[in-house]
């Protein structure tokens, strides 16, 4: 599939990084650094705009080395960019840590997911159909 991209930033597009990959890295537009204290939240610009077709969103997701050595996550993770959205991509980054994480221009932020979607209507109903599970919700299937 071809998506139709505007790039303002001075970095590359985003690319596979594999074969196998599902998402690509969206990398920081900034004109300097932007300081990120612990528990504090910004959104950072990646200088892309696109064209989606309808019936796909792009999954904004966090990194996992970023979330897993630096505590920095996406905070509305998945964010969904809509097809008929056409500002630019940001990234709303949230850290977790104790440490102050400084964010580089282009350093490689989060990543991006394009996936196929589906819109339902409503089918007002008086029952649903049973199953094995049933109503059981939060940790009704067991510890693990």
């Amino acid at each position: 599939m071809k998506v139709n991209v505007i790039n303002r930033s001075k970095h590359e597009l985003p690319a596979y990084q594999t074969e196998a990959s599902a998402g690509m890295d969206l990398r920081a537009n900034l004109g300097e650094p932007v300081i990120l204290q612990p528990l504090e939240r910004k959104l950072i610009g990646t200088g892309l705009f696109i064209e989606l077709p309808v019936g796909f969103e792009a999954q904004i997701r966090p990194r996992s080395g970023l979330a897993f050595k630096q505590g920095l996550t996406v905070l509305n993770s998945p964010g969904t960019v809509d097809a008929d959205y056409r500002g630019e991509i940001k990234v709303l980054l949230v850290n977790l840590s104790q440490e102050v994480f400084e964010i580089q221009d282009g350093e490689r932020i989060a990543q991006m997911v394009i996936a196929r979607h589906e819109q339902i209507s409503w089918q007002l109903t008086d029952s649903l159909s049973d199953t094995e599970r049933g109503a059981g919700g939060y940790g009704s299937t067991g510890k693990s």
